[in-house]
């Protein structure tokens, strides 16, 4: 397959290192978001038809506010009607696992289950916590202030580098004979607790960082006073109530099984973005 590649969230984590990989192998993409040359919003759906059309491959990246599921399910079902043939969707690993009541799970559950049924060919990628999410997202804020709080606890979970999820993402967009109708857990080697990936991150940057357990409902409001919307601050809060009660202590070999290779070590990632200067801000 060489048609055109959509990505959308394409100026996202994942998004656009897929971007970066199909480009680099001189495959035309449209990596499409509301701030890219290829313009697609979520919630204005005149803007979805010209990004579809002339498509054969698709990445969805769902956007995680409130709503997003509804509108990328609404997505997949007009890029299938626009001829789009393969699609691949990033979920979240254990989407429909015991012990996953939150509305977060809920909605992958019920997104995954549109892609199955859209009529084209899928493979869905189910990553655990990005190692970025240090570096690029919610978590930066607290290392450059030297206090990761959150409602985690003791709980431990097998970060994996948001390049290796790209990589595993584009060999399933590309290859969809060997793929299709697969759903691949993905993570890194080893679990941490955020308590052992505050001390790798100080160590590595020379900025002391610590974690602390504060309780969901006031980690709750401290997100929403610095500006989120309460329904998200309890999505986030909902995610580290899994890590917390042991359902994320576990790895998988979802990497291994598409790649060939092991994961990236959180050892690794911490290294190399040290050196960026991310973190001496």
């Amino acid at each position: 397959m060489t048609n055109t590649t959509v990505v959308l969230g394409g100026t996202g984590k994942t998004g656009r290192r897929v971007a970066r990989l199909l480009s680099d192998r001189g495959l035309g993409v449209k990596a499409a978001s509301r701030s890219s040359e290829h313009r697609f919003d979520w919630y204005d759906e005149s803007t979805w038809a010209p990004i579809f059309e002339g498509a054969n491959l698709m990445y969805v990246a769902p956007p995680m506010d409130p709503g997003g599921a509804a509108q990328a399910e609404a997505a997949v079902k007009a890029a299938a009607a626009s001829g789009v043939r393969h699609t691949v969707l990033l979920s979240g690993r254990g989407t429909g696992s015991p012990g996953r009541e939150f509305d977060v799970y809920r909605a992958g559950v019920s997104l995954e289950a549109v892609l199955q049924d859209s009529g084209m060919s899928w493979s869905i990628v189910r990553p655990a916590w990005f190692m970025q999410n240090f570096s690029e997202d919610f978590l930066l804020d607290g290392v450059l202030h030297g206090e990761l709080r959150a409602p985690a606890g003791d709980g431990a979970e097998a970060f994996i580098d948001a390049d290796d999820i790209a990589e595993v993402i584009v060999e399933t967009l590309l290859d969809p004979d060997n793929h299709a109708g697969t759903a691949y857990a993905l993570s890194g080697p080893r679990t941490m607790t955020l308590a052992q990936a505050a001390a790798e991150i100080s160590a590595a940057s020379g900025r002391p960082v610590v974690y602390e357990h504060v309780d969901s409902e006031e980690y709750q409001a401290e997100i929403v006073e610095y500006g989120l919307d309460a329904e998200t601050a309890k999505g986030l809060a909902d995610l580290f109530t899994v890590v917390r009660r042991g359902l994320s202590d576990y790895v998988s070999d979802g990497v291994q099984q598409v790649l060939g290779r092991a994961p990236r070590d959180f050892s690794d990632y911490v290294r190399a973005t040290a050196a960026t200067g991310v973190w001496a801000s």
